[in-house]
């Protein structure tokens, strides 16, 4: 059985960003839900009234010896302005700010050091959360897997770095 690892990713709008992570060779599994919060088991609707805490993020769960975590963070900043705050394409709340969740305390160095290192392309600072996990909740189920089911749905990603997901891993 081959080790399965999991990172979260808080990109904006979790359709584009799960839809994008699951294009990627290594990757087992996405579900998206709501991370780092101050209620439980909070609804879509009351995630958007900007009261609970929670982030939309995405849940990947990986295998390391297919994908690297530093290669995953890569192309996660390749679907995101890493200096905007609260705001993504035009989705605009708290729900809606970049993160990296982590579980192991192990991928707190290897993300630390990759932020740093992708930091030196921007002129602003990263406006990009990095903390342990403390809460994940899976959003309804008409969240899961919403672009495949509505492949015009909204998408703050751009189409063409879907298929660079594809080709890169």
């Amino acid at each position: 059985m081959k080790e399965q690892h999991e990172i979260y990713f808080a990109g904006g709008c979790f359709w584009g960003t799960e839809h994008f992570m699951k294009q990627i060779q290594g990757v087992v599994s996405t579900e998206v839900g709501y991370a780092n919060g101050n209620i439980q088991n909070p609804t879509y609707e009351q995630v958007c009234s900007d009261n609970t805490g929670f982030a939309e993020t995405v849940k990947v769960d990986y295998l390391p010896e297919s994908v690297k975590l530093e290669f995953l963070i890569d192309l996660f900043f390749k679907t995101i302005d890493p200096t905007s705050v609260n705001r993504q394409g035009g989705d605009i709340g708290t729900q809606y700010r970049t993160g990296i969740y982590y579980t192991d305390k192990a991928d707190f160095p290897i993300i630390q050091a990759i932020v740093a290192k992708l930091a030196k392309n921007y002129s602003k600072p990263l406006a990009i959360e990095i903390k342990p996990l403390s809460n994940f909740y899976k959003a309804e189920d008409y969240h899961q897997d919403y672009l495949d089911k509505h492949p015009n749905g909204y998408c703050h990603i751009s189409p063409e770095l879907f298929d660079m997901a594809k080709k890169a891993s």
